[in-house]
């Protein structure tokens, strides 16, 4: 059975840290430096568990009047189930409840497709992020994407 839970500040990451290291810093060699950026505590966290197992995780950072969303990750093992939908339906729908009509994020190049079927649009010029190509995306008002996407 699939179950989210959210976690607020720097207290009971170590679930979202694990997939974050597995994904991001194993996976795509990301560094940990990067990767750990200090910001966590400033940020809610979502978690999404199969059985008890951490399976992806995602965190929201309000950063001047932006409700950015980032660290998007699901586990090797769990890919293509569609976590990654109700994981961003669950983050998008969690800005707007907070006032986030408006929701940005980073994608990597080769995701631009996922961000842009859930309602994303990219603005401005590719840039690089931890080694990797990024561009800026933006999203406006609550999820309305993915038909038929289920978790």
């Amino acid at each position: 059975m699939l179950m989210l839970k959210w976690f607020f500040g720097d207290q009971g990451l170590e679930d979202a840290y694990a997939i974050r290291q597995e994904v991001f810093v194993n996976e795509q060699h990301v560094s940990e430096a990067e990767e750990y950026d200090g910001t966590d505590a400033s940020c809610a966290h979502l978690v999404a568990y199969e059985d008890d197992m951490p399976v992806a995780t995602g965190r929201i950072m309000i950063l001047n009047d932006d409700y950015v969303i980032g660290r998007v990750a699901v586990l090797k093992s769990h890919r293509g189930q569609n976590l990654g939908i109700g994981i961003m339906q669950a983050l998008i729908e969690a800005c707007c409840t907070m006032g986030g009509d408006r929701q940005v994020l980073h994608a990597q190049t080769h995701a631009r497709g996922f961000y842009e079927k859930l309602g994303f649009t990219a603005y401005g010029e590719e840039f690089d992020e931890a080694g990797i190509p990024h561009i800026a995306m933006e999203h406006f008002g609550p999820a309305k994407c993915c038909k038929g996407g289920q978790m």
